[in-house]
């Protein structure tokens, strides 16, 4: 099939990829022409495990071509992928700006049937856009062509990307014609072989289902780390909690994993967008502003649990930080938790040496060069002589340390470690002062008074 897919960025590029990777011919489309010539001479923009290699090889067979000419773009397919950015506004809407703009762009130059598909996450009604502003255009060139728009939702998941689209758990396909149903079920064909995954319904409720999921993980993971911060007042540790509920099948051990909260491109965004979309039909989600609520509260902890230790006095002193991507395989830094707490740490007037495997060029292109950042190669290199060390990312090659080491490197032997990483009991047997998320020995930094503390203490 000929296909086409507006914008380059994570969704469209992992997507152009896949679908070039079974056969098809696809058109990747972005205004960017310095990121158009960088990925004909291979350069891919995004840090995805297996991507360069998958771009490499299908641009190579003709397979996957890249383009900032959107007529020829358009003209080439049968089927449109709308897979631009919806950055959040300052109200916690969806920007469609960058939507209706190739929506535009498409009325402006098709010639014959085609089925666009909104690939973004847009919120209810986009379609609706989308389709208006194309009859619009197509109007306004005196034309009455037949088209149809449908909502595919992309869930990805970054550092698993490509396993998440060959291997998808369900393909949903919001649609109520019959043509473009046929036409989606041939483009994903070669990945839906052993049963079948994709799932037919009505638009909204596929635009909907996108905010649901997302709004449903982000839910557990605010839950477990409001359980997480009342174990430590408690003394109990929710890494046996943990354990203790998600044997039971109802739960399940996935997304219950406490932490320094959740970031990225997507959660913070999907959840402030469903809260807004709430508003604007009269209803007040309060389960979902709480879980916004309580990741706000708790992308703080590590700064309070390191002001606690020090007794609020960080001035001059020099933090390691090993990870700055809000998760393992990615660089991507976007509401990542270490942001939260470096520009605390600053604000403090204490120092900061930061190591990540991926994200380094990523923060230096956020915080540039500052007496108070320093980036190092190695993780090694972060620890010494600094007065405490923070974990903010789960990378696998943070999970085993020498801890003897570790101690003789630092000032004061103090972990703040934010994803649970190690035994607490261990790290006490080398002498170490370690401060985990809802784990027992956190208790000690919470004397009686402040047991009963408001969400405002730390």
């Amino acid at each position: 099939m000929k296909i086409s897919i507006f914008g380059t960025g994570y969704v469209g590029l992992v997507a152009g990829a896949c679908f070039a990777e079974v056969g098809h011919q696809v058109y990747c489309v972005d205004n960017d022409a310095e990121k158009v010539e960088g990925l004909k001479n291979g350069i891919v923009p995004i840090s995805e495990p297996g991507l360069d290699e998958l771009v490499e090889r299908n641009f190579a067979a003709g397979r996957l071509l890249f383009s900032t000419d959107a007529k020829a773009a358009i003209q080439f397919s049968e089927l449109i992928f709308i897979a631009v950015g919806t950055p959040p506004e300052e109200d916690g809407s969806a920007d469609l700006s960058h939507v209706l703009a190739v929506a535009a762009t498409i009325g402006d130059n098709l010639n014959d049937y085609a089925v666009i598909v909104d690939k973004s996450t847009v919120p209810v009604g986009t379609a609706d856009k989308v389709t208006a502003t194309i009859s619009a255009r197509l109007s306004a060139r005196g034309l009455d062509l037949p088209f149809d728009v449908c909502s595919n939702p992309e869930f990805l998941k970054e550092g698993s990307a490509i396993e998440d689209f060959t291997k998808a758990a369900r393909t949903v396909v919001g649609t109520d014609s019959e043509r473009a149903r046929k036409i989606m079920r041939a483009v994903y064909a070669p990945y839906n072989r052993n049963h079948d995954k994709l799932i037919f319904m009505d638009v909204r409720s596929a635009e909907l289902t996108k905010y649901a999921a997302n709004a449903m993980l982000a839910t557990k993971i605010s839950f477990m780390n409001e359980i997480a911060n009342l174990a430590e007042r408690l003394g109990a540790d929710i890494e046996q909690i943990r354990l203790g509920i998600g044997s039971d099948p109802r739960i399940g051990y996935h997304f219950i994993y406490p932490g320094c909260g959740y970031g990225g491109s997507c959660f913070p965004k999907d959840v402030r967008a469903l809260s807004y979309s709430a508003e604007e039909v009269g209803y007040d989600a309060a389960l979902i502003k709480a879980v916004e609520t309580t990741n706000k509260y708790q992308r703080n902890v590590l700064y309070g649990k390191l002001a606690r230790v020090f007794d609020g006095d960080l001035a001059g002193r020099t933090i390691a930080i090993w990870g700055l991507a809000f998760k393992p395989n990615t660089d991507d830094m976007r509401e990542a938790p270490s942001r939260f707490l470096m520009e605390a740490l600053w604000n403090a007037g204490a120092k900061v040496k930061a190591y990540d495997p991926e994200a380094g060029a990523v923060a230096e292109g956020h915080y540039g060069h500052r007496a108070d950042f320093t980036l190092v190669e190695r993780q090694e290199d972060a620890v010494a002589d600094a007065d405490a060390l923070v974990i903010c990312t789960e990378w696998k090659q943070f999970r085993v340390v020498d801890f003897s080491w570790l101690k003789s490197q630092l000032k004061a032997p103090v972990i703040i470690d934010g994803r649970n990483l190690y035994d607490p009991a261990e790290l006490r047997r080398h002498g170490l002062l370690y401060y985990a998320v809802g784990r027992g020995d956190s208790a000690s930094l919470f004397s009686p008074s402040t047991k009963t503390a408001t969400r405002t203490a730390i």
